[in-house]
Order: C-alpha cells, then structure tokens, then sequence
C-alpha cells in the first residue's frame, strides 16, 4: 500500500516538474516576439508597444487567478491541469493566427494580443496547479521549498530555450520581419499542448490530502486574515515583474542602435540581445538547480534575504555603470558558449538571475505557510497577483521611452528593496491563532 502511494507521489511530482516546463515556455514567449510588435510599429512609444503582449499575458492572472484557485477546491489538481492544457493550446492557435494579417498589422497585432492574454488564463491555472501541490507533496516547510526549486530548474530551461528560438528564427529584426517567421514556434507550443493533455489524461494523480477541503469544511477566516500572507502578495506581485523586467528590457536595449540604446553595432545588437536574455534564464536554471540540494538545509528567509541583497547591489552599480565599460562575458547561443562584448551592465543585470531564481518559491513557500484548509483559495489569490509580471515592465519601459533605459531600472530595484523587507520582517506570521484545520 505504501508503495503504491510513493509510486503515485514521484508519478505527481514527474507531472508537475513537466507542467513548470509549459509554464515558462507559454510566458517567456512574449518578450522576443515583442520585439517584432515593437520594430513594426516603431515611434516614441515602442518599447512599451513592445511590451504589450507580455502585458495582456500578464492581466490574464488578475481575472483568473481567483476563480483558478476555486476550481482547484472543485474540480481538482488533474482536471484543473487538463483544462488548463487545453487553454493554452488555443491560445498559442490565436497567436499562431495573428500572422496571417502581414498587411493589416494593426488587426494582426490585435489578435496577437488576444491570443496572449488566452495563453495569460493557460499559465495562471498550470501555476495554482503546480506550485501547491509540489508544496503539499513535500509537507510544507523546507522540503516543500526543495520540491519547487526542482521544478523551477525545469522552468528556467524551457525559459533559456524558448528566446534561444525565437532568435534564431527572426534574426535581424526589421520592419518587414512578422509572426511568420516564428511560426514553428508556435507549432512546437501547440505540439506540446496537445500532447501533454493526451498523457496526462492517462496519468494517475490523486490530489494530496494535506490541505483537501469538501463541502463540509467551515472556513471561519479567508487567506487575508493572515498578515504574511497579505504581504507575501503584494511580494509576489512585484517578483514577478523584477524577474521579468529585467531581461525583457534588456532585450530592447541591446537591441536599440540609439544614443540610449546598448550602444552596439546594429548587427551585433540584433544577433546577441536574444542570446543575452537567455543567458539570464539559464543562470536563473543555475540558481535553481543548486538551491534544489541546499533548500532543505536552509530556510527559505535566510535564503530570501541572502539573494534580495545581492540583487541590490549588482541593480544599483549596473544602473551607475551603464554602458560606460565594455566587458566580455559568456553567452549560450543555442549551439554553445560564445564570448561576446557587452556594456557592463548588461553583465550585471543578467547576473540577477542568480538570485531571482529562488525567490518566486521562497515567498510562496513563506506566505502559504500555516495556512491549513486555506492553502488552496490562497494560491488562487496568489496567482491573481501575478499580474505584477505584466504591470510593472510595462511601467518600466514606459520610463525606458520617457527617461532612459537606465533610470528604468529603478522600478525592479524598488521591488527588490521591498521583498527584503518581506524576508526580514514580513514574512513571519503573527497569527498562529487563526484555527487552519
């Protein structure tokens, strides 16, 4: 009997660490091709043009993030996921769909839009899916963390890969450059799709009982009563739009030829802007990979805290720096490691990745802790305060067209400051008094 129930857990956790995969695949999507949308459309306002599909993407958490986490109480773990699966298929076909208005590009950017914000519904319920249940797998706790760091390794590769893609198939970005030339992309995503519904729905997945609610369970309090967890929102809210921030502008400004831009030859700039970004994710696959064996030896706040500071300090002298010093640095092309020359603080903000990497699973991990019975409607808030990855780089491009790229980053540097603040202070729940079973 044992066994069969410890069959059945690595069988979940298998699912859960390919469900972290699709995630990133589905989101990090946006950014490159966002730089079709933005040379196509061009003028003052371009970057945050740009910006606009990671937005809607994004916004699609703030409708379906709660109504996610009730259909999870309902419905379950694997029909939740089965679902969700199925959305972000027809999401992808929207997009995929968007490229047949070469001429009426304003229409075909519509569309595009459309579709991310249908793959935004995909990416939300996959999240309050995945990130519970590797938590409730694990027991909460250290363990539990462990589990999403795994995971997370697997996120940030398929969010290596997909620039990596997107890149080598666009190239040179110019004004006649369209969503045709990523359309095998865009095949691959729906290949996957349907794929991964066809096997999951032969994959037997028991939801886990720690946590589990029936029509019968009073709920006395909601989530909100509990002051980390209100913090560990807003905490949420703004990691996502650091993680996503910093390599989605970064992207726009190698690959802007301006005085303000990264400052590189046209050519070098369009070829390498791609590759750098995802050199980030793949340090941000790094980062996780190695928590993965220490997180359970150190608690998720000490690990918080560690990786909020140095991420301050390398934000803050690379917005000083700027492009005042070239440097070399490695770069995955997709083929391998090439040594390429970059403004120094290119350099510094993909070293963020390091540090960004564990902290999506540290919050959660702090702000769903002691929750009991309320576990399940937290994540669904949760995963509604996602939307931050479509707010605040919007914001910060925004600052990008009107202030500068540098200056820009000083709304990641302020997410940065408060989640240390979180780990500090925040993050400790100071009502154990609250009844959770």
């Amino acid at each position: 009997m044992s066994n069969t129930k410890q069959n059945g857990s690595i069988i979940a956790i298998i699912t859960m660490m390919f469900l972290y995969a699709m995630i990133s695949f589905v989101t990090n999507l946006a950014a490159p091709i966002g730089v079709i949308w933005k040379n196509a459309f061009g003028g003052a306002s371009a970057n945050t043009v740009g910006m606009l599909g990671n937005a809607m993407n994004f916004l699609a958490y703030a409708f379906m993030g709660i109504p996610a986490g009730k259909m999870l109480s309902r419905v379950g773990y694997k029909r939740t996921a089965l679902i969700g699966i199925a959305v972000g298929f027809f999401g992808v076909l929207t997009q995929f769909c968007s490229g047949f208005f070469v001429e009426a590009k304003t229409v075909g950017f519509v569309i595009y839009l459309l579709g991310a914000f249908i793959s935004g519904f995909c990416v939300c319920m996959l999240n309050t899916v995945t990130n519970p249940m590797l938590n409730l797998i694990g027991g909460g706790g250290n363990r539990g963390n462990q589990l999403n760091m795994i995971g997370g390794t697997l996120n940030s590769l398929a969010g290596t890969l997909t620039p990596l893609f997107v890149g080598a198939l666009i190239g040179q970005v110019t004004k006649e450059t369209s969503m045709l030339d990523v359309n095998p992309v865009l095949y691959i995503a729906m290949g996957v799709f349907a794929m991964a519904f066809i096997i999951l729905s032969f994959i037997p997945i028991e939801d886990p009982a720690i946590g589990k609610t029936d029509s019968s369970t009073v709920f006395e309090h909601s989530p909100w009563a509990f002051r980390h967890f209100v913090l560990g929102v807003i905490a949420i809210f703004v990691y996502v739009g650091v993680e996503v921030g910093i390599p989605g502008t970064l992207i726009y400004y190698l690959s802007d030829t301006k005085a303000d831009g990264g400052g590189l030859p046209i050519m070098t700039a369009t070829a390498i802007a791609g590759s750098v970004a995802a050199t980030y994710w793949l340090l941000m696959l790094v980062g996780r990979f190695i928590a993965g064996f220490i997180a359970d030896k150190i608690s998720s706040r000490t690990m918080m805290l560690c990786t909020t500071i140095i991420a301050i300090a390398l934000l803050a002298t690379a917005m000083i720096l700027g492009k005042s010093i070239a440097v070399s640095m490695p770069v995955f092309t997709g083929k391998a490691f090439e040594m390429v020359t970059v403004p120094i603080c290119a350099l510094l903000f993909v070293l963020c990745g390091l540090c960004t990497s564990v902290m999506w699973s540290c919050i959660f991990n702090l702000a769903t802790e002691g929750l009991g019975k309320y576990t399940a409607s937290a994540s669904g808030i949760f995963m509604m305060m996602v939307v931050g990855g479509g707010l605040l780089p919007l914001l910060q491009n925004f600052v990008a067209d009107n202030a500068g790229y540098m200056l820009s980053y000083i709304v990641p540097l302020a997410g940065v400051v408060y989640m240390c603040f979180y780990a500090l202070i925040g993050s400790r729940n100071v009502n154990k008094n609250i009844p959770v079973n």
